[in-house]
């Protein structure tokens, strides 16, 4: 078994679900007590977040560097970076450190062609479906068409995640407001919907939408689990 090196802390509540995911997946596969074998190394989110609204993108991959090469000193084999947005500076992580990293846009985009659709609504930060980092590989790679919610409704998302969820406050009336956001997604033609920050599954879940969604802290742990094993 690899051992999975973690970056998280962004924030730990989904950090938390990743470390669930993660073990839970691997009892099932290998049967009796097993676990995963892991190291996470874990940051301040309050600091975190303050760079990413400063706009100070140079010292949030200077701390994302770190992070991996603290886990590659320790021992892991890969990197999983516990965040959609983060993944703005993927390529500098990797152009830093020996380990592969699990990018949490493939097996997003793996699943999304599994289920035949070509066309999907995003919803995440505002980093995250703003920037081209995100939607970009999706189109490029996957050639999957991605929408996103129009500028009001990308604030009401944004907000929710750095307001509440990212402090574990789970709201019903957040709920609805996410399901009008998914509604007028579909409206414009989404198939699906990508849950595209990690937080938001606390909040949503395939019951708020009339279309599937695709749960990128599930599929990205999970994805994490069949590289430990080798598959």
């Amino acid at each position: 078994m690899k051992i999975i090196g973690l970056i998280g802390g962004m924030s730990w509540e989904s950090s938390a679900q990743y470390y669930r995911l993660i073990n839970t997946a691997m009892r099932t596969r290998l049967g009796g007590v097993h676990s995963a074998k892991t190291l996470m190394w874990s940051v301040d989110f309050g600091e975190i977040e303050r760079l990413q609204h400063e706009g100070d993108w140079r010292s949030l991959t200077g701390l994302m560097i770190d992070a991996a090469q603290r886990l590659e000193r320790g021992g892991a084999d890969f990197v999983v970076l516990c965040t959609n947005t983060m993944h703005r500076m993927a390529g500098d992580i990797e152009a830093a450190v020996s380990l592969p990293l699990l990018h949490i846009v493939d097996p997003t985009a793996a699943a999304i062609e599994a289920a035949g659709l070509s066309k999907i609504g995003l919803l995440g930060t505002a980093f995250t479906m703003e920037q081209d980092f995100y939607t970009g590989r999706l189109a490029e790679r996957f050639g999957i068409e991605v929408l996103v919610p129009d500028a009001q409704d990308r604030a009401i998302v944004h907000g929710i995640i750095y307001e509440e969820l990212v402090a574990g406050i789970v709201s019903d009336i957040s709920r609805r407001r996410y399901r009008e956001v998914i509604a007028r997604l579909v409206d414009r033609g989404a198939e699906g919907i990508i849950l595209g920050c990690t937080e938001i599954m606390l909040l949503i879940s395939q019951q708020d939408s009339p279309v599937p969604v695709f749960d990128t802290t599930e599929l990205h742990a999970l994805a994490a689990v069949r590289t430990a094993l080798g598959a």
